[in-house]
């Protein structure tokens, strides 16, 4: 069904305008009139003729909505709602606050759902690729209970928190990935640049290279001539990583090295739990049942060993077995993150000890990543000098014995 942008008057005298879908500009013109609104001007409808005749918006269809757009939608219907605006006209002020196309359109068209009569969930859940199934749920929950505005301002806070905890790891990250690549490209200048002219030096020379010369000789003239053999190896061995990694044999098995990696294991454990025990403590605290929170969890740990895990302790619990005790069987989480949930479940307050294990993890996840990229700042400029002081070894050796020959 196509969508018809309109501009009208409603019942008020205010100037409104949209997107609605309807079959044709009649249909358009009558579910309007339903709405009280009178049409005053049509906007661009669907175009007819083939698809060679059909503009493409490019630029829509590149356009990523990133999690932090998510996070702002959130807080801003979240505060309309929480200031007892419809959630029609809160949805309506949402659609002129965002600033993506992309999302601009979807939060119209939930608007469009919400006012012919579907519930706020349901229409969210036909763009699960956008929200997730955890916004669905906790919408839903909050439609039941009457405590929409409460579950969209906790939804607000998680989604918050989450997009903060990314950004630190990213800029955390940023300053070791700016120096990989700076070391690279200095590293090619070297090979492809200098090392070159200095080889024809020593040809002309005619002595025998010392062995780590004759090396980096070998590897730049490999690095001039067959560059692009470089280039496409390395695309092919990454594009069969990723694609092996997307197999389900190949994610876990991947999965199972990042836990087991001597550094970065434990990272990628901390944020494992972090996002477990925060993702549960939401959904508990919006009224989701425990089993439909542990099956909407564990598609939010981006790691299919932890998922396993949380996944079979889901089956244990639907059993009657309390959550802890099959947490513990698993080996995968920490015994602090255990302890605290068996206590949580005796005491009743489940989602409170959720939400000091979340808080207390995500510090730690902060902590860790502060320590790794000061661990890893000086042991990248060391790795970068020892390179180049290699290279220049391997360039002044045999000058140094031309030197001593002459002499």
């Amino acid at each position: 069904m196509p969508a018809y942008e309109y501009k009208g008057v409603n019942p008020r005298g205010q100037h409104v305008n949209g997107t609605l879908e309807a079959d044709n500009e009649r249909q358009l013109r009558q579910l309007l009139k339903q709405r009280g609104v009178m049409l005053t001007k049509i906007g661009k409808g669907p175009r007819q003729g083939g698809l060679l005749s059909q503009e493409v918006d490019f630029a829509a269809v590149l356009e990523k909505i990133t999690p932090q757009d998510i996070a702002l939608f959130t807080r801003q219907l979240a505060t309309l709602v929480k200031a007892r605006i419809p959630l029609s006209d809160s949805l309506a002020a949402c659609v002129e606050q965002v600033e993506k196309p992309k999302l601009k359109k979807i939060v119209a068209k939930l608007r469009t759902d919400v006012n012919e009569g579907l519930s706020f969930a349901h229409a969210l859940e036909q763009y699960n690729e956008v929200f997730g199934p955890l916004y669905a749920n906790m919408v839903r929950s909050g439609e039941a209970s009457g405590k929409l505005d409460e579950v969209l301002a906790r939804l607000a806070e998680f989604t918050e928190s989450s997009v903060k905890l990314r950004q630190k790891i990213s800029s955390a990250m940023m300053y070791p990935m700016i120096m990989v690549s700076v070391g690279s490209l200095i590293l090619i200048g070297l090979f492809v640049g200098v090392i070159p002219q200095i080889t024809q030096i020593f040809e002309d020379s005619g002595q025998e290279l010392p062995p780590i010369t004759t090396a980096i000789i070998w590897c730049s003239r490999a690095l001039q001539e067959y560059w692009y053999l470089l280039v496409v190896g390395g695309a092919l061995s990454t594009f069969s990583f990723r694609r092996y990694t997307r197999t389900p044999a190949g994610a876990a098995r991947w999965d199972r090295v990042k836990l087991r990696m001597p550094i970065f294991g434990e990272l990628f454990l901390l944020v494992g739990v972090a996002r477990f025990t925060k993702t549960l403590a939401t959904l508990l605290g919006s009224g989701v049942p425990l089993l439909t929170a542990l099956d909407i969890t564990k598609h939010v740990l981006g790691n299919r060993v932890l998922e396993t895990a949380v996944d079979d302790a889901r089956l244990s619990v639907k059993e009657g077995a309390p959550l802890a005790v099959p947490l513990k069987q698993s080996g995968r989480f920490p015994t602090m993150v255990v302890h605290m949930i068996s206590v949580g479940e005796r005491s009743g307050a489940l989602e409170e000890m959720l939400d000091v294990v979340a808080d207390n993890y995500e510090s730690q996840v902060e902590a860790k990543v502060s320590r790794l990229t000061t661990l890893l700042e000086p042991l990248m400029i060391v790795g970068m000098g020892a390179v180049i002081v290699i290279v220049l070894f391997a360039v002044l050796l045999p000058i140094l014995q031309m030197n001593d020959f002459v002499q």
